[in-house]
């Protein structure tokens, strides 16, 4: 009788482990997920596609990353399928490093700029003993994440080894039906002017991840009026060195009447998006 019993419970909990399962499988096959990670004093974005397609744009300072992709990533999940150095400093790179150590990475974006440091190094032999093909996509390229989701490469538009890292940085704008997503990197005000005079109001995005932390070099009003974010998220650390985010930028989003997320204060960020609209989770 006891077996029996225990049976049915057995089986009862495989059942609605089966269905909750199944719904969880439909429910992200409809939606978009975008986290900006809360890692401190850096950079760190976890996107996961309609289709599951999971991508990791910089890795923050630290191994901080893992411990917050442990808030967005289930247990059994070891593997990342993409990810992307928008700029070689540290302070985007360095989590990576463990990152690359706890998961199975199939490709890495890149900018093309390089930095002559200690971790940047380990981090090229790292990606070259993970065995994951490097990429370096340019202006005008798409990268496909599969759900109709995209990523949409605005810059660099040229070779940019011979350019200052955050002049080079990665900017793109992550794509989903009616939803953006504007991912700046640490692009400094001259790009942004520049991409605002080449692409006006086709930047238009409901979200702004806000450029190098809230630094006073960029988030330029050419970009704010051209981008015109509903929301603006700062990655940036509690009581960061820098003085970031610098009060000029904060002020700048409110005359803007944008709404202003700041890691350092709410710690990690997640927005889910239907394809028609995005909302925080």
């Amino acid at each position: 009788m006891r077996r029996s019993y225990i049976f049915t419970i057995v089986a009862v909990s495989l059942l609605v482990g089966a269905t909750l399962f199944t719904i969880f499988l439909l429910k992200r096959d409809k939606v978009l997920t975008v986290a900006f990670l809360d890692v401190g004093q850096g950079d760190a974005i976890f996107i996961e596609s309609p289709e599951g397609v999971q991508v990791l744009i910089d890795g923050g300072p630290d191994s901080s990353v893992v411990r917050e992709l442990s808030s967005v990533l289930p247990l059994y999940d070891r593997t990342i399928d993409m990810l992307v150095i928008s700029n070689p400093d540290e302070d985007h790179t360095r989590g990576f490093l463990d990152v690359l150590a706890r998961f199975t990475v199939s490709y890495v974006l890149e900018p093309g700029t390089h930095k002559d440091t200690v971790v940047y190094k380990e981090l090229e032999q790292s990606i070259k003993e993970e065995g994951a093909t490097r990429m370096f996509p340019k202006r005008g390229d798409t990268i496909d994440l599969g759900g109709e989701a995209y990523l949409e490469i605005l810059f660099p538009d040229r070779d940019a080894g011979g350019l200052e890292p955050n002049t080079g940085s990665l900017v793109a704008r992550l794509v989903y039906g009616e939803t953006e997503v504007f991912l700046s990197g640490d692009a400094p005000a001259s790009v942004e002017k520049y991409l605002a005079m080449l692409d006006g109001e086709k930047l238009k995005s409901d979200i702004l991840k806000a450029g190098h932390h809230g630094s006073r070099t960029s988030t330029s009003e050419e970009l704010l009026s051209a981008v015109m974010p509903s929301v603006a998220v700062i990655s940036s650390g509690k009581n960061s060195r820098y003085g970031h985010p610098h009060k000029e930028v904060i002020e700048r989003l409110l005359d803007f009447g944008i709404e202003t997320h700041i890691t350092a204060k709410e710690g990690t960020v997640v927005y889910v998006s239907d394809g028609i609209t995005l909302r925080r989770k």
